[in-house]
């Protein structure tokens, strides 16, 4: 892994500072002019109740398109709000015949005009859209990225000849210049592989000593003995409205012989932080790193990265492009700043979308149960805009079907999503350094195995833990150890889970099935560049009779064991690697990850061992929740609520 940092100049006085200082100034006070003194046909109402959508794009209402995707959007310095997209002639595909079309708003959104092409892609792709605006002149720009296209219907075959090009318009989107080639300036001859412009609106720095500049995100990958061996995620820009490019800030991660890599940085969201940094959030897809976004920050005006990617690994969506805004004010914030990403939050598949929020520039993210939902049909690509003081747009991919059947466009207003809510009422976790677990949902106290337990109403109890690196177990040995009770005759009862969801995601899990008069665990490992292995145990019968039991998975020479009530044993060979690896990390008990199972019951003392615990030493547990030796992963005795309401 390599990073491009860059000394940063000494601050001086001089007429260049003064005429930063000035421009900067401009900028902030145009940006802020042409949201609050629009005429009312650009700012646009508020909705209704605080939100509403209509669909924008959509094969069926458009001649010669089979489908849209790849959504992006821009507000003009005249208030026009331009939301541009892939129009797919052929097929869904990647590399097909694409062009570039756009519609235009001129009261907020809620009305639009009719489709325009900016770009033909005459056979061939063109896509990728990162419109930018230059609230200096008022130019739009618009860059974009070419292949060759397919009849197919299949991806570009590696490597991918793609090529960065750029277009303007000085009309306010009505008309379009004839596009350019970018590849001389700002695609090296290493990055001969995949290539991608964006996709999603770029941004125009308003402080400091680069004010003016105009930024954006490229991804790009190396090709060389018949392999891929690099990922550059980088930032582009351009101090003369959009006639010159460089590129700046360059991260790069190495990709293996066999194939595995730590991240792979790409489709990045950019804003600018009130301080002046460059805050960019992006899509990580398949690196050994834990979480499917990773996160950088650029402090010189994009021309560096203060620091390589780092991952997020908590935080709940698939792998998918994102879209990252700074509200012009907020008063849920105090006065202070708030911040909004909008992606699906369904950690393995790309629906519900959600509007999530951070009140510290995307320094942290409130949890996925703290968003606001769009909708909880399929979903993918978005981009946001600020549309008024008042009022923000989400241009994005949904459907009931599929999250390519449309591209809808939302308007809401700070009230709809909510207030900054307080924090969640706590529960102890004994494990060395770990913080208290959140109690979510108003799950409550009852009478347990040893003293007190939790109970859990199967609507929206849960436990949440913290992430913390000790946490995700990777290829070691361990015992999960809890008591549980519940009576419910259907449905999933998850109990513990541990990591990621889906087929392909490493995680741990145990959880009832009544339906099917059973007790599973599963554990699902990724070793090196293999496809994940999954193995599954089942217990018999359900155990829902309202008593308690215990219940233990371990996983130890070789073996994955479930025991129950230290009689029921269940064995199988163990699934070699990492069980906690690439996806979304989330620990969870009375709920799975997505949300979609809760527990009806009871849980208490639940621990997992970083090691796999003799019969012996299940016994004393089981006996009388006695300690054992640990390493101890987590212990949540579950005996005690503190806080909340």
């Amino acid at each position: 892994m390599t990073s491009d940092p860059r000394a940063h100049p000494r601050p001086r006085h001089g007429p260049r500072q003064r005429r930063a200082r000035a421009t900067a100034a401009a900028l902030t006070a145009t940006a802020l002019a042409a949201l609050a003194t629009a005429p009312a046909r650009a700012a646009g109402d508020a909705p209704a109740g605080g939100f509403d959508q209509r669909v924008l794009f959509k094969a069926a209402q458009e001649k010669g398109y089979f489908c849209f995707r790849i959504p992006a959007i821009v507000r003009t310095v005249r208030g026009t709000l331009l939301a541009f997209a892939e129009g797919r002639v052929h097929d869904c595909g990647d590399a097909g015949d694409i062009d570039l079309v756009v519609k235009r708003s001129t009261d907020g959104g809620r009305t639009w005009g009719p489709l325009k092409v900016v770009n033909h892609g005459d056979g061939d792709t063109h896509g990728n859209p990162v419109p930018l605006v230059d609230r200096r002149t008022g130019r739009i720009l618009l860059a974009e990225t070419y292949n060759k296209g397919r009849t197919d219907g299949l991806s570009c075959d590696v490597p991918c000849d793609r090529t960065p090009h750029l277009q303007h318009s000085d009309d306010d989107g009505a008309t379009w210049s004839a596009p350019r080639d970018l590849t001389r300036s700002i695609r090296p001859r290493r990055w001969n592989s995949w290539y991608a412009t964006g996709p999603l609106h770029g941004i125009q720095l308003a402080h400091g000593r680069h004010a003016g500049r105009l930024v954006f995100g490229v991804n790009a990958e190396s090709y060389a003995g018949h392999r891929l061996t690099a990922n550059h995620a980088a930032l582009v820009h351009s101090d003369d409205g959009g006639t010159t490019w460089k590129i700046g800030a360059l991260d790069t991660w190495p990709i293996a012989p066999d194939g595995t890599f730590r991240q792979k940085p790409s489709e990045m969201a950019l804003l600018e932080r009130t301080d002046g940094s460059i805050y960019v959030n992006g899509r990580e897809q398949d690196g050994t790193d834990l979480g499917n976004r990773t996160a950088a920050v650029s402090r010189d005006g994009g021309d560096s990265f203060a620091a390589p990617f780092r991952a997020l690994p908590d935080f709940s969506a698939p792998m998918v492009q994102a879209s990252t805004l700074l509200l012009p004010r907020s008063s849920a914030a105090g006065g202070g700043t708030r911040t909004l990403l909008a992606a699906p939050a369904d950690p393995d598949r790309r629906r519900v979308m959600t509007i999530r929020s951070s009140y510290d520039q995307g320094r942290t993210w409130e949890g996925v149960d703290r968003g606001a939902r769009v909708t909880a049909d399929w979903s993918g690509y978005s981009d946001l805009v600020a549309v008024s003081p008042t009022v923000t747009g989400l241009l994005y991919e949904g459907g009931a079907a599929d999250a390519r059947d449309e591209i809808r466009f939302a308007r809401f207003t700070e009230a709809w999503l909510g207030p900054r809510r307080g924090p969640d009422p706590t529960t102890p976790d004994l494990a060395r350094g770990a913080r208290p677990a959140a109690v979510l949902g108003g799950a409550r106290l009852t009478d347990g195995p040893f003293g007190r337990a939790l109970s859990f109403d199967g609507t929206d109890d849960a436990v949440r833990l913290p992430y913390r690196d000790s946490l995700p177990l990777g290829s070691r040995e361990f015992t999960c150890s809890l008591w549980f009770r519940y009576r419910a005759t259907r449905g999933a009862q998850p109990l513990l889970w541990l990591g990621g969801m889906g087929s392909a995601s490493p995680q741990v899990a145990v959880s009832g099935d009544p339906a099917h008069d059973r007790i599973t665990a599963h554990l699902t490992a990724v070793d090196g560049a293999r496809p994940p292995a999954t193995v599954q145990l089942t217990g018999a019968g359900a155990y829902n009779d309202g008593r308690w039991h215990h219940l233990a998975l371990r996983r130890g020479g070789g073996r994955l064991r479930l025991t129950v009530d230290g009689t029921a044993t269940a064995s199988t060979t163990d699934a070699p690697g990492s069980v906690s690896r690439t996806s979304v990390f989330g620990a969870f008990l009375g709920q799975q990850p997505d949300g979609r199972a809760r527990l009806t019951g009871a849980l208490s003392q639940v621990r997992v061992y970083g090691r796999a615990l003799t019969d012996a030493e299940l016994s004393r547990v089981r006996g009388g929740s006695a300690s054992v030796a640990g390493p101890l992963v987590l212990g949540l005795p579950l005996d005690r609520v503190d806080g909340g309401r």
